[in-house]
């Protein structure tokens, strides 16, 4: 009851579903490497466990030997399970986590964490943006930058900052800004004010073209404001729908989201339909990443797959071999999804990869 009191953060409703999880559930007993008991709740994994051991172990945890067998984070532990923690320094939580745990702790650590990394994202985004603009000669203030949130299509500058700290919204594209802004001037049309938002969305709209993807909304495909679901984050390309939400206006799933089952069969109501505009070949940026057991020729092996059989450019690719594990992260240009599937299947197949799986 105090590690669940403490760590709270969400609605009534997830705290009693925490408390009566932990509650009512049976137990397991599994023991560390070096026979020391741990008590967790029925279902728990390895995940869970790690947290248990300490939140740092829990935080760097990239799978587990459990009977000496190599498993993944989410693997269930059994009653008398010896398990031993892998973990690496590059790795960090992520949403997905939450789905893998089920002790109260875990979750709150995750989320913690999930936070932290978040803030540093967005202070990161904010001194980007700020650089940029004094290297551009504008001011930094708050009409720059509402207009600036507008034009990279983002719901908050929050949002904005986040994004260009992490990367998604690359600090050199901030010029093309200043190029649309002279552009208008050029045009010597009326100035935008920030506080006209649609004007300034619609003037940017224009500016890009019938080209730009856009998202068709509803029976009748109307444009309208949507939010991208950070569950799954959808691409131009994937198969999507849209879920009326009660605070967020629409936001937009993938088919393939781990909540479209639940959103589609209990709030049947409240689903409608979506579609990108164009779906010509374009080249997007993809992640994956690859978890193995280390062997050699196994990158060789990798690339052979990527380069010369799906002939794919690939963008960067980073490895971490440690105690027999293999991780990569390898980021390439893919023309859609159904070319990403493919690739992720014929890498699942080479031998000694344990798990392919898109990040965003």
């Amino acid at each position: 009851m105090r590690t669940l009191l403490e760590n709270n953060d969400g609605s009534a409703i997830e705290f009693m579903d925490d408390f009566r999880g932990n509650l009512f559930h049976d137990e397991v007993f599994v023991f560390t490497p070096k026979g020391d008991l741990k008590v967790l709740p029925f279902g728990a994994t390895a995940l869970d466990f790690a947290f248990e051991i300490h939140t740092e172990v829990g935080g760097k945890c990239i799978g587990a030997k459990v009977n000496q067998k190599l498993v993944s984070i989410g693997h269930k532990l059994k009653n008398g399970d010896q398990v031993e923690i892998l973990t690496s320094n590059k790795q960090r939580p992520n949403e997905d986590w939450l789905k893998s745990v089920v002790t109260s702790r875990a979750k709150a650590k995750i989320k913690d964490a999930l936070k932290d990394e978040k803030k540093g994202f967005m202070l990161d985004g904010k001194e980007i943006v700020q650089r940029k603009l004094k290297q551009m000669k504008l001011d930094f203030s708050s009409e720059i930058v509402e207009q600036l949130r507008a034009f990279f299509e983002t719901k908050t500058t929050s949002e904005f900052y986040y994004k260009v700290g992490k990367g998604i919204i690359d600090a050199t594209s901030i010029k093309s800004f200043k190029d649309f802004k002279q552009q208008k001037k050029a045009k010597k049309g009326p100035q935008v004010s920030c506080t006209d938002e649609k004007s300034f969305t619609k003037e940017i709209k224009n500016l890009k073209g019938p080209d730009h993807d856009q998202l068709l909304i509803g029976e009748d495909m109307d444009v309208v404001d949507y939010v991208l679901a950070k569950c799954c984050n959808p691409i131009p390309g994937d198969v999507v729908f849209g879920f009326v939400t009660v605070n967020e206006g629409i936001k937009i799933h993938r088919t393939a989201c781990p909540n479209a089952l639940e959103l589609m069969s209990n709030h049947g109501n409240r689903v409608i339909k979506a579609r990108w505009t164009s779906q010509q070949q374009i080249a997007f940026l993809a992640g994956l990443k690859i978890i193995g057991t280390d062997r050699v020729g196994l990158i060789s092996d990798l690339t052979k797959v990527i380069s010369n059989e799906l002939k794919v450019n690939m963008r960067s690719i980073t490895v971490d071999s440690d105690r027999g594990i293999f991780e990569g992260s390898i980021k390439l240009y893919v023309d859609s999804t159904n070319h990403l599937e493919k690739l992720i299947d014929n890498l699942s197949k080479v031998p000694g990869v344990l798990k392919v799986s898109r990040f965003d």
